[in-house]
């Protein structure tokens, strides 16, 4: 049946941190006894008040029919609100607001608006999986500019300058980072924003879905910068910081044309997202933000276990991430070694081998552009934190 199928299609690699899940799913339903640290999703239940927001809005019987495409009235204008006031978005406006099925179905909806055949698309790498595959498919080539362990997996304003050519159209980058979890400061930022500024029709895309995690005090935003408004779409959502990953809620901040534009995509593709959840979605963004701010806080004790543990193991080679919920260790001491059947050649063979002694899932660099490096989510109780790096230095220790 493959040769009915579209090239795109079949040329599109499928999700790496999906994909071992998958697998990982598919070993506990045999009985096995995995932890899963692939996927990046909270191990934290969606906070009361916001599930009761939900519940309200099916009691009030008002939200069954079809919601407006770029979302619900009030709650662009509560996201327009937080961003003037908590990001220091001066010009946000619930008109620059359109929400979406997930901050992913945000980054798609752009890329399929900017994007013509043959634009190139700077990525800051390592960089989350979907990226390239969301740029290929609309017809863009991305470009990686890389970071390394030395410097916090953090690529540089001068490495920007250096990769755009008269066919770049965008950038993009995550800051929290998925999956490094390391932070670009002001600085780093205002640096990137004068070389973008020196581009005619050169936009950032400005990735700040794990906003609310962030451990260097709070985020800053790239388009709070003179001139940067109407050069950036702002992503974010409500997945990470309030623990809604199955709510499906997302958003852009975007120069009006653009998000009257990524609207308009939207109402071929999707219509507006579900009703229920954008009640759910406002309860969240306007409401108490404790709970929040006490799932950041059991992250960073999570972090600091993670650390502690990860530095024990001979071989491991990490720097420490400031934010999100991730590490991102260099594996290449374990290159070139046997255990027990496997011979470890890269990462992916490495996430494999742990995979099936360690009954461990982590998901290989390989799909975030660094090759050298697995990536560890301690989205996970500390019990299963413990128990799994118990496991990882066992599973190593057998390689030779």
């Amino acid at each position: 049946m493959n040769s009915i199928l579209s090239d795109r299609i079949l040329n599109m690699e499928e999700s790496a941190t999906l994909a071992m899940a998958k697998k990982a799913r598919e070993l506990k339903s045999q009985g096995i006894d995995i932890i899963g640290l692939s996927l990046g999703e909270p191990d934290f239940k969606t906070p009361k008040h916001i599930q009761e927001a939900a519940k309200a809005a099916i009691d009030e019987e008002k939200y069954f029919s079809y919601p407006p495409v770029a979302g619900y009235q009030d709650l662009r204008e509560a996201i327009a609100k937080k961003l003037r006031e908590e990001n220091n978005i001066s010009e946000a406006k619930a008109e620059n607001i359109v929400v979406s099925t997930g901050a992913k179905h945000s980054i798609a909806n752009t890329f399929m608006c900017l994007i013509n055949e043959g634009d190139e698309v700077v990525i800051f790498s390592p960089y989350w999986v979907s990226y390239a595959e969301i740029i290929k498919l609309a017809g863009g080539v991305p470009v990686l500019i890389e970071g390394t362990l030395e410097n916090n997996f953090k690529a540089t304003a001068s490495q920007l300058e250096a990769a755009l050519t008269d066919k770049t159209k965008a950038i993009i980058y995550s800051s929290p980072c998925n999956p490094t979890g390391s932070v670009f400061s002001q600085a780093e930022l205002e640096a990137i924003a004068e070389v973008v500024k020196k581009r005619e029709n050169l936009v950032v895309i400005a990735d700040e879905i794990y906003e609310l995690i962030n451990y260097t005090g709070k985020n800053f935003s790239i388009a709070s910068l003179p001139g940067m408004f109407e050069r950036t779409i702002t992503v974010n959502g409500f997945s990470k910081g309030y623990a809604m990953t199955g709510w499906r809620v997302g958003y852009i901040c975007a120069p009006l044309a653009i998000a009257k534009a990524v609207e308009k995509i939207q109402g071929q593709f999707t219509s507006g997202g579900t009703g229920i959840a954008q009640r759910a979605a406002l309860a969240g963004i306007a409401g108490d933000q404790q709970s929040s701010k006490d799932m950041a806080d059991a992250y960073f004790k999570r972090r600091g276990i993670v650390l502690e543990l990860l530095q024990d193991i001979p071989g491991i080679k990490t720097h420490i991430p400031e934010g999100a919920f991730y590490f991102f260790p260099d594996v290449t001491a374990f290159f070139g070694k046997s255990a027990q059947g496997h011979t470890v050649k890269d990462a992916d063979d490495l996430c494999l081998y742990l995979l099936d002694i360690a009954n461990v899932s982590l998901v290989t660099g390989a799909a975030f552009g660094a090759p050298n490096c697995v990536r560890l989510s301690y989205a996970a109780s500390e019990e299963e934190l413990v128990e799994a790096l118990k496991r990882i230095k066992k599973a190593l220790g057998e390689l030779a």
